[in-house]
């Protein structure tokens, strides 16, 4: 993959820069703030950018505000968005745009690289990839609705790993359960939320994420 970093922290932005080159990525850029994010995509094009939510100048929502705009100018551009604490507003509207090519993780998974680069596999190719406290949040946030609440905490658990952008097959050995059961478990979760269940993976991501959101 062609990847462009955007962290301020210079020893964690390099960090991630020989991490990704040791396993045969192009870097095409690894930059500070913001602005420099924005030229290296226009200027490289790269089918992935790993963003730092808070860059400088206020560290606030720097790298966020960036990363739509890439989503808006470059769709064919995935987005990782990084931040050292779960902030749900962000993760909301970041995708409110949809959930293809879309990643939201917490810093400290970098630390497991096969985890950080099987989820900027994913979003480089057009998948999702939140982490698993982005998603109990977001479905914290809404855990009293009636239609979550409808779920059973099987079926609850089911949902939070669709979320993280998990096939079935993936989600049957998490749960140490078979796949046919976990298609039981996928199809009760569509049912009681409403939405019809599809064999595209991108598109079942997208309802799920749309319905903790409301």
């Amino acid at each position: 993959m062609r990847v462009v970093i955007a962290e301020d922290a210079a020893v964690l932005r390099e960090l991630m820069a020989q991490m990704l080159a040791e396993r045969g990525h192009e870097v095409c850029a690894a930059v500070g703030d913001a602005q420099a994010l924005r030229a290296a995509v226009a200027e490289h094009r790269p089918d992935v950018t790993v963003v730092d939510i808070r860059m400088p100048p206020t560290h606030t929502d720097e790298g966020l505000r960036a990363a739509i705009g890439i989503r808006r100018d470059h769709p064919g551009t995935g987005v990782l968005l990084f931040s050292q604490h779960v902030e749900t507003r962000y993760a909301t509207r970041l995708l409110a745009q949809g959930s293809a090519g879309v990643g939201y993780l917490l810093k400290d998974r970098v630390a497991d690289v096969a985890e950080f680069v099987d989820a900027l596999h994913r979003v480089g190719g057009g998948g999702t990839a939140l982490d698993p406290e982005v998603v109990t949040q977001l479905a914290g946030a809404n855990r009293h609705t009636d239609e979550l609440t409808a779920l059973t905490q099987r079926e609850r658990e089911v949902l939070s790993l669709m979320a993280e952008g998990r096939s079935n097959s993936s989600i049957a050995a998490a749960l140490t359960v078979s796949p046919g059961t976990v298609e039981k478990h996928v199809a009760a979760v569509f049912g009681k939320l409403g939405l019809p269940p599809s064999e595209d993976h991108n598109r079942r991501v997208l309802a799920v994420i749309r319905h903790l959101q409301s």
